[in-house]
């Protein structure tokens, strides 16, 4: 299983309540303030890169690493697979630990490319909530 716990097992309402629990949780106060954190420490990373699978890695860092870098916390200590742990240490919904981990970790191509494709989802998701209706 990914580091995320996506699997194909969910289908059908499971899969319809999932998908608004994550919904629930980027449109969310706290979501929203993760994601603008968020977008701000993948801009102030040295280099333009993210790494797959694990939380800090010879230095690198995936997008949740890089909100750890950003509050100076050791990323080496966070277990990737921990999601309610993350979730309390990153103060956001367990579900979107899993979300950003997903989509960290299969965003396909170079490290850079998971760094372009990364930051262009989050400023999505948080743009998505400052649009009226």
């Amino acid at each position: 299983m990914s580091r995320s716990g996506y699997s194909e097992d969910c289908s059908g309402w499971e899969l319809i309540c999932w998908r608004g629990a994550v919904a629930s949780a980027i449109r969310g106060h706290r979501g929203q303030q993760f994601l603008q954190k968020m977008l701000a420490a993948l801009d102030a990373l040295p280099h333009k890169r993210l790494i797959a699978y694990e939380i800090e890695k010879d230095g690198d860092v995936c997008a949740l690493g890089s909100v750890a870098r950003a509050r100076s916390l050791d990323a080496t200590s966070l277990d990737p697979y921990d999601h309610e742990g993350l979730g309390k240490v990153f103060d956001i919904p367990s579900k979107l630990v899993q979300e950003i981990e997903f989509i960290n970790d299969y965003w396909w191509g170079t490290p850079e490319d998971r760094f372009i494709g990364v930051r262009k989802w989050v400023i999505q998701q948080i743009l998505r909530q400052t649009e009226k209706p």
